[in-house]
């Protein structure tokens, strides 16, 4: 690191400010991450975004909230706006495990050290910036603001909440992917407009005094009506969803309060240049230097990874993607990738290995509608469930070739796939002969030559109810799978092991239902290690069911494990192997009988 200056990073000090020749910053950035400038870190990719835009912006990483408040201060009022965002994860699912115990680590802090950010951190840093510059506009984005846009379910306090909007006093929220968006933020700061000009845009949220006019908006059940009225709430988040999935949608209007969260329609996904131009601005892909000597484990995960393309259109019930990202994947063009694991090969400490080259669903690269303008009509959540949809191009061709190219690098050993892998896709029969056998020939080529001795897939359960209930393939899709894989390692004398991954007490799941899990994985001889209890975490289906106890699309009531008992019950099925853990599951069927 001592080649390089601490000017080549966004400044966090006032000294680092002044060091670039800056009496004043035009945006100061407020993140609950550690700042690393690598393009998997929200807060640094809007940094540089801001800054390609020509804009002075300083970022205050982790700023203390419990002192003086000297942090908040240190940068002096910008010149336009604050900026806020909670850091790559929500602030509570950072802080809590499933049982609403307190971790004792963070990822994304020096060290692993827990209580650098607080509860609800984007609505923590708002109100204090409010209380000292109360005249400064502040954007919020970031996962926590994006998917706290509408009044939501937070499992920790038990409660429904209003939007974030309201709680953080923040002007305008930017939900979802945010770069197109600040850009154009910046850009009207920049010609003397402000708040108000904003709330014209895409992708935003803002609070009004009166009802939008004209007729291309939704009003949603009030804040007020959800609280008193579980099936309201249930109501809003079917038109929520749904309006989520939409390539063109409508404004969504909620009363709260006495006035109206505003949530704009989403921008049209990000064409392949766009998002080409976003991994090509000049981040230094490593730690700030302050953090010189310590260790920040959600960086050291993923500094040797390669994001390869954004957006999801598996549609699973419990999982946040599609809601933030969007289900339209929008995938960088070889050459950005491969320059991209060029720099990767460069760093020093580098061995000749990718760790993963993937994405949401690694094996999405490339795959639309091959008529997109159905796409643009199609409301449906999962383009892969119940059914491959037929409009969905899922030639794996592309991704063939560039795993080659890839591993015809210099310096490159190997490049393996961690992200998750859609397996329902790869088992897919398109009646093409080369589409089928680019489906075929990837998954021999996943498994030979791409996996780090144990490739890790998501069946999530066993039970069809709860399958269906999620949006999953059913078991026998795994099943068929995994034959498959143990067939290719035959094959080439590979010794490499599946790892599947269960969630216990999902919406639907009874102790029956683990009992069909345990009795199903037990015959396929795993011992379960990538398990989970189901953790609701907002704006999510599977958390709105637990939530209200309804599903929103039929508005029929469903079993949903709430207690920790009923959590516990459930979650001790994985383990029936351990002789204690077996006594205990005997004893729960036996109370059942």
């Amino acid at each position: 690191m001592e080649k390089y200056s601490v000017t080549d990073w966004l400044p966090t000090t006032r000294r680092e400010m002044q060091l670039r020749g800056w009496d004043s910053v035009d945006v100061v950035l407020f993140s609950g991450d550690a700042y690393v400038d690598h393009p998997s870190f929200g807060g640094a990719v809007i940094g540089r975004v801001m800054e390609a835009a020509g804009v002075r912006v300083a970022i205050v990483p982790q700023p203390n909230w419990r002192d003086d408040l000297r942090d908040f201060k240190k940068m002096g009022q910008p010149n336009m706006f604050f900026a806020v965002s909670a850091g790559c994860m929500d602030s509570k699912v950072n802080h809590y495990t499933a049982n609403r115990r307190l971790r004792s680590n963070d990822a994304y802090t020096p060290n692993n050290v827990a209580g650098f950010r607080p509860d609800n951190a984007t609505i923590v840093y708002c109100n204090i910036l409010k209380k000292l510059y109360p005249n400064t506009p502040i954007i919020i984005g970031g996962i926590e603001a994006s998917l706290r846009r509408l009044s939501h379910y937070d499992y920790w306090d038990d409660c429904l909440y209003p939007s974030i909007l309201e709680s953080s006093k923040a002007d305008i929220l930017v939900y979802g992917m945010g770069e197109k968006t600040i850009g154009r933020i910046v850009e009207i700061f920049r010609n003397g407009g402000g708040v108000e000009q904003c709330c014209s845009l895409g992708q935003v949220g803002y609070i009004a005094d009166k009802m939008p006019e004209g007729d291309d908006f939704l009003k949603l059940f009030s804040f007020e009506e959800c609280r008193r009225d579980k099936r309201k709430s249930a109501s809003n988040f079917r038109i929520f969803e749904e309006e989520s999935n939409k390539f063109y949608a409508k404004t969504l209007v909620q009363p709260t309060a006495k006035r109206f969260v505003v949530i704009n329609p989403p921008n049209e996904p990000m064409t392949t240049e766009e998002l080409d131009s976003i991994y090509a601005l000049p981040f230094m892909r490593m730690p700030h230097p302050k953090y010189r000597g310590k260790t920040i484990a959600a960086y050291e995960m993923i500094k040797h990874s390669i994001n390869t393309h954004r957006g999801c259109f598996g549609g699973c019930s419990f999982c946040t993607i599609s809601a933030h990202q969007g289900k339209f994947v929008v995938s960088r063009s070889e050459e950005s990738i491969l320059e991209e694991v060029k720099k990767v090969s460069q760093l020093p400490d580098f061995k000749g290995y990718i760790s993963d080259l993937g994405g949401p669903s690694a094996n999405m690269y490339r795959l639309r509608g091959k008529n997109f303008d159905i796409c643009r009509r199609c409301p449906r959540a999962s383009c892969v469930f119940p059914n491959v949809c037929r409009n969905l191009n899922v030639d794996h061709r592309p991704m063939l070739e560039l795993y080659g190219k890839v591993d015809a690098l210099t310096g490159v050993k190997k490049s393996v796939i961690s992200s998750g892998v859609r397996y329902d896709i790869l088992l897919h029969k398109t009646g093409d002969d080369a589409i089928d056998g680019s489906l075929q020939a990837y998954t021999e080529e996943l498994i030979k030559n791409h996996v780090s001795g144990r490739l890790k897939v998501a069946p999530e359960h066993t039970s069809q109810r709860v399958l269906s209930a999620i949006r999953k393939p059913s078991f026998d899709t795994f099943i068929r799978f995994n034959r498959i894989f143990d067939t290719v390692n035959a094959k080439y004398s590979l010794n490499q092991q599946i790892i599947p991954y269960f969630i216990s007490s999902l919406p639907y799941c009874t102790v029956d239902d683990m009992k069909e899990l345990m009795l199903a994985t037990k015959r396929l001889n795993f011992r379960l290690e990538q398990v989970q209890d189901f953790t609701p975490t907002p704006m999510t289906l599977a958390t709105e069911i637990y939530y209200t106890g309804i599903d929103p699309y039929t508005m029929e009531k469903v079993f949903v494990a709430r207690t920790v008992r009923e959590k516990n019950e459930q979650k001790m099925f994985f383990f029936y192997y351990k002789k204690d853990v077996k006594q205990q599951i005997d004893k729960v069927l036996r109370h059942r009988k």
